[in-house]
């Protein structure tokens, strides 16, 4: 046995590129270009939030560029306490977490392959960026009712990271789990997306109206 065989564990090999009975993105390259993707969209939208939090602090009069009604105010939310729930920007943990997920999709666009600790380990990481993404929609919704569009990008970006994350570790065998489940990970992925996005824009209704949407 050579030195490179011994390396990849058996949860990898059983997510080999060639199995047809995996999602794109359980596929090396598909997941690779799902968390590039995600990320870098993460990346550059909270990049956007502090340079407007940097102006609205230089400048008190400054409007941000997504204030548009009192229902979508990002200024209105950056002045929020859960802004800063942890003492500092929230926007800090996601300008050190998506970099770190771009540089594991880069490796996996590279040829890596990584041993079942760190599939488990990322996905406990991103699990707990949507438990974040739980409290900021609370905040925002029930809390704060005020809505920030920017905030709302990263929300989704994060929601299709768990959901498809955990489903590629599912069906590759990195969270055991017997071929019923494997195939439920599969074939319901992206309608659980759907269904929470849909949870999402649902419970904004009920809470602060239609006037988001312009209809009030």
């Amino acid at each position: 046995m050579n030195a490179t065989a011994m390396t990849v564990p058996p949860a990898e090999t059983a997510g080999h590129p060639d199995r047809t009975d995996l999602s794109w993105f359980a596929r090396p390259w598909g997941t690779a270009l799902m968390l590039l993707v995600t990320s870098v969209v993460g990346l550059t939208t909270t990049i956007i939030i502090m340079m407007e939090g940097a102006n609205m602090a230089a400048d008190p009069d400054y409007r941000a560029s997504c204030d548009l009604n009192p229902w979508l105010s990002c200024g209105t939310v950056l002045k929020s306490w859960q802004a800063i729930t942890f003492g500092f920007s929230n926007n800090y943990i996601g300008l050190v977490a998506f970099p770190v997920l771009i540089t594991v999709a880069v490796s996996l666009l590279a040829g890596a392959r990584f041993h079942r600790w760190y599939w488990i380990a990322m996905n406990i990481g991103v699990l707990g960026g949507f438990a974040l993404v739980v409290w900021f929609w609370y905040s925002a919704v029930y809390s704060i009712g005020t809505l920030c569009l920017y905030c709302m990008v990263i929300w989704s970006m994060v929601i299709m990271q768990i959901v498809l994350l955990t489903s590629r570790n599912i069906q590759t065998g990195v969270i055991p789990a017997g071929p019923r489940a494997r195939a439920l990970a599969r074939d319901l992925a992206w309608p659980l997306v759907v269904v929470l996005f849909a949870g999402i824009f649902v419970s904004i209704l009920l809470e602060l109206g239609l006037g988001v949407i312009g209809l009030a």
